[in-house]
C-alpha cells in the first residue's frame, strides 16, 4: 500500500532514536511543567522550584537532563543561571500533547 504513495518516507533509524529519547525525557510531568514555565520566559532554577512544586535540587537534576537533550539553555549572570527553553518546537509539542489529553479527557 505505502508504495503507492509517491511522497512516503519512513525517516531514517538516527531520527528515530532520537525522537524516542526525546519523548523519553519529555515522559516526566516535572520536567512538562519546567519546560512549560520556560516557555513563558526566562527564569531561574528557584522560581521553577516554586513554580512547579519541587526542590531546587531536583529542578536541576531535570535542567541538566534537558539541557544535554538540546531543549533547555542557560545564560549565566554572576553566580546565577537564569534558563529558557532552547526550541521554538518545543512549545508546538507541549501544546499538542496538552490538547491531544484535554481533548481525550472531554470524549471519556
Amino acid at each position: 500500500m505505502h508504495t503507492s504513495l509517491p511522497d512516503f518516507r519512513m525517516p531514517d533509524e538516527e531520527q528515530v532514536q532520537l525522537a524516542a529519547e526525546g519523548f523519553r525525557l519529555l515522559a516526566d510531568p516535572t520536567r512538562i511543567k519546567i519546560l512549560w514555565a520556560l516557555l513563558q520566559g526566562e527564569t531561574s532554577v528557584a522560581c521553577l522550584a516554586e513554580l512547579v512544586g519541587a526542590a531546587p535540587t531536583a529542578v536541576s537534576q531535570h535542567l541538566a537532563k534537558l539541557r544535554l537533550a538540546g531543549l533547555v539553555r542557560g545564560r549565566r549572570e554572576g553566580t546565577f543561571v537564569h534558563y529558557s527553553a532552547a526550541d521554538p518546537h518545543v512549545r508546538a509539542l507541549l501544546t499538542e500533547a496538552l490538547f491531544h489529553t484535554e481533548q481525550a479527557r472531554s470524549d471519556t
